[in-house]
């Protein structure tokens, strides 16, 4: 039986910790100094474990065994949200390695093929799922236009960090039998149900939509207030009924967060003439989402009914489509996990969104989760235990071999 070296797994997630460490947390945004010297350490990681690795023409990071197919690929992203925990996504590159590493060292496993992933861009500092998204071959020339806070593009961000005449590793088919993903749970549900491994039957959709406020701007010492046309008070407003309206209709597993908001001019003396705020909601039914959307649009028209600032809702960016998990891989973590820890795990969707969602398009895929201490993640103070982490790197090796022996 292969058994992971959980001191080194432990040892090389906090060398990687190291790439960007402010604090108890991360910031290595997607081809920054930090995420770049990350990935070039990760390159050479995966070269001492034996695989043929390089960084791509888009950030990734990619190993390939040289064993003959079938391979499995194993992966997650390797790049952090402005202020990111040490864990996402780190963990499932550095369980990806660990994994190549452990088969590597048995002369029974030694044959199995394991390519290794460290996704670009996952966390969208330019484009969501950058890398997940070229390997899949579902880039398009606009992606490369797509600009970070400060207006470079991802074209632009390739030419800088010298990745412009790199090809592009690409899946396959051939070759690639499945893809898995291992990621901290990102929420508080296996830790409340006492359960220290999660298999993952769906990821959630997601939409977001900008919701718009036109008013008229003027003097905030002047104006009357029923002669005012508040964009500010709209906003405020539509925050309170989405709010009730959602309340009434979501799933038991809706959510829905109003993350981002903007007052146009921004000054206490003046009424603001505009505003904006950005609505996320998630699901993993469709209709649900459906039924959301409809919502939404609908109390935005009957507020511009209602006066005196008009409203608007609008897609900020494509939806994100609910995506289930294969269920022969998730047969394989499912039993895997049983075997190390009986009634210690369970089944469960994933709330977040993940490379694995993009990857499913064009292979089976599946997940595994360890629990996030208070369910905290996102933020500095993100964190799992020791023992969690180790475990969860043992159940992915024993679903790997299952998947890859004859």
């Amino acid at each position: 039986m292969v058994e992971v070296d959980g001191e080194r797994l432990l040892e090389s997630l906090q060398t990687l910790r190291g790439f960007g460490a402010v604090g108890s947390g991360v910031v290595r945004p997607t081809f920054s100094g930090p995420d770049m010297a990350a990935r070039r350490w990760l390159r050479d990681q995966m070269e001492a474990a034996g695989l043929d690795a390089v960084v791509d023409g888009v950030g990734n990071v990619f190993g390939r065994s040289r064993n003959g197919g079938p391979a499995l690929v194993i992966g997650s992203h390797s790049d952090t949200q402005p202020e990111g925990g040490w864990l996402d996504g780190a963990l499932g590159v550095m369980y990806a390695i660990e994994v190549a590493r452990a088969l590597a060292e048995l002369d029974s496993t030694r044959r199995l093929a394991v390519d290794v992933a460290a996704w670009s861009d996952e966390e969208g500092t330019y484009a969501n799922f950058l890398g997940s998204r070229s390997f899949i071959g579902d880039l398009a020339d606009g992606d490369m236009a797509s600009t970070n806070t400060a207006g470079e593009s991802v074209a632009e961000a390739i030419e800088r960090v010298g990745l412009s005449h790199e090809p592009r590793v690409a899946l396959d088919p051939a070759r690639h039998i499945g893809y898995i993903e291992a990621h901290i749970e990102q929420g508080p549900h296996l830790e409340e149900r006492g359960r220290r491994i999660g298999v993952v039957t769906s990821i959630v959709g997601m939409r977001t939509l900008q919701i718009s406020f036109s008013g008229r701007q003027n003097h905030a010492g002047t104006t009357p207030m029923a002669r005012r046309s508040d964009a500010g008070v709209a906003l405020f407003d539509f925050g309170v009924r989405v709010r009730s309206r959602l309340e009434s209709i979501a799933g038991p597993a809706t959510v829905w967060t109003i993350g981002n908001a903007r007052l146009e001019p921004g000054a206490e003396s003046i009424v603001p003439g505009s505003a904006w705020c950005g609505l996320q909601f998630r699901d993993a039914d469709e209709a649900v989402l459906d039924t959301v959307e409809a919502a939404v649009r609908d109390l935005a028209a009957e507020m511009t009914a209602e006066g005196p600032v008009a409203v608007s809702a609008a897609r900020r960016r494509d939806p994100v489509t609910a995506t289930d998990m294969s269920a022969e891989l998730r047969r394989h973590l499912a039993t895997a996990a049983d075997a190390r820890v009986r009634d210690g795990w369970t089944e469960m969707p994933s709330a977040a969104a993940h490379d694995a969602m993009v990857i499913a398009k064009s292979v089976p895929s599946a997940m595994l989760f360890i629990p996030s201490i208070d369910g905290i993640s996102h933020d500095f103070a993100e964190n799992s235990h020791d023992e969690d982490i180790v475990l969860g790197c043992q159940v992915l090796v024993d679903a790997a071999i299952s998947i890859l022996e004859p």
